[in-house]
């Protein structure tokens, strides 16, 4: 399990559309394709798949045993895309609520024998029979559900962040390192840098093009998700990405969504940083959730290196905005979640544009898990920096809570464990 570097040459997709778009299509242009009144239309349509998203290894007709826990709307999204990935066999879905459960499973041809729901409904998925296990319910439970995964011998697949606190930070790094010791692919869906163009950028950046890196400026600007009135029954807040705003259940903004654009920092980085400082608020209007939603940090790193990162959640009529800029001593350069990427130095440059990374970065990294399980790949190599991120998104969640200056040691020394009372729940 070695730190990231990249994910390996992906020919670029064919240009699909501009990065400038709202949170509102951002969102809604993805979940929309998961949601259930569409799903049967969609996947009914996909009886042939596209060369360029099928791998090469699924032709002999390899099929992996997969579960998806968490079916609500980008959870069914990405069950699609392992479907018309065309290596998979879609044999059960597990969600909280029986009718999430139920619809995207009737949309991907899952028998109703495994169709779980209710706290408990992984476990049950689990024992159904399946290799493989995709993770997308709200990350509280992640540590939780990857621990039993790897224990019952499953190769795992998940979302981001891989944790809300340091707890699950250290579980999931040890889930993943039992993983290794079981030959068992474990794999954390980011797609920055899955990107080819992102990819070359950050080589040219570590092959020295701009010089030694300086500082690295990010942002994260986006706008809310739903942040409803809290009822008694805490499963309210389970549904339609509500709990982005609740620290507890995801992690908050910065966690949850600023990640993204952190975790691009630690890619050129090659390291995570040893302390946080900044300040935070919540600027949404009515908010219920405990999330701050926008943020100025500073993070330092062991060797000098300074990250200053912005991150805005606002319903504000701003575009969605993904970025993250090295300065280096005699160069520049930038890798994106959409639209322009570059690396200009004295002697060289690059250009290039990133498009429609929302899903083709999803795409690319569901072909590498299958060709990681075909191929006995045990690397993991997703696995390092997606706890490093999460533990440096915690980090500046706290220093921008408490608004002083938090080292990673201190933070570590804690080992802080965020628990929900789900007693009541359906189990």
């Amino acid at each position: 399990m070695r730190f990231l570097s990249d994910i390996g040459p992906c020919p670029p997709r064919p240009a699909q559309s501009k990065h400038h778009l709202s949170r509102r299509r951002f969102l809604g242009g993805a979940l929309a394709a998961g949601a259930a009144a569409s799903v049967n239309a969609q996947w009914a349509g996909q009886t042939a798949e596209s060369p360029a998203t099928r791998s090469p290894s699924a032709e002999p007709g390899r099929k992996i045993k997969l579960g998806v826990v968490g079916t609500g709307g980008r959870g069914c999204w990405i069950a699609g895309l392992f479907r018309r990935h065309g290596g998979y066999q879609m044999w059960a879905v597990a969600d909280y609520f029986q009718e999430v459960a139920d619809t995207c499973g009737h949309g991907l041809g899952v028998d109703t024998s495994r169709r779980f729901s209710g706290l408990d409904g992984y476990r049950r998925l689990i024992e159904s029979g399946v290799e493989a296990i995709a993770l997308e319910t709200p990350p509280y439970f992640f540590p939780e559900h990857a621990r039993a995964a790897v224990d019952a011998g499953l190769h795992v697949y998940m979302a981001k962040p891989v944790a809300v606190d340091v707890w699950g930070c250290l579980e999931i790094e040890a889930a993943a390192r039992k993983a290794a010791t079981l030959e068992r692919v474990f794999l954390v869906d980011y797609q920055i840098p899955t990107d080819p163009q992102n990819i070359e950028v950050v080589r040219r950046i570590h092959a020295g093009e701009i010089g030694k890196v300086i500082s690295i400026n990010s942002h994260y600007f986006a706008g809310l998700f739903p942040d409803p009135a809290k009822t008694k029954n805490v499963a309210d807040r389970f549904r339609g990405l509500v709990w982005c705003n609740d620290v507890v259940l995801g992690g908050g903004y910065h966690v949850n969504a600023c990640i993204h654009a952190v975790d691009a920092a630690l890619w050129i980085a090659g390291q995570r940083p040893i302390s946080a400082m900044g300040c935070s608020r919540v600027g949404r209007g009515d908010p219920h959730g405990d999330s701050h939603d926008v943020f100025q940090l500073v993070f330092e790193f062991e060797n000098g290196l300074v990250l200053s990162h912005r991150g805005k959640h606002l319903n504000n009529l701003t575009d969605f905005d993904v970025v993250c800029q090295a300065q280096g001593h005699v160069g520049t350069a930038q890798i994106a979640y959409g639209g322009r990427v570059a690396s200009k130095g004295p002697n060289d440059g690059y250009n290039g544009e990133v498009q429609n990374l929302y899903e083709a970065g999803a795409v690319r990294n569901i072909a590498k898990f299958y060709q990681c399980v075909i191929d006995r790949n045990f690397e993991n190599e997703t696995v390092r920096r997606s706890v490093d991120g999460a533990l440096a998104t915690i980090l500046g969640r706290e220093a921008g809570l408490r608004r002083g200056k938090v080292s990673m040691a201190e933070l570590l020394a804690e080992k802080k464990r965020l628990e929900v009372d789900l007693s009541g729940l359906r189990v």
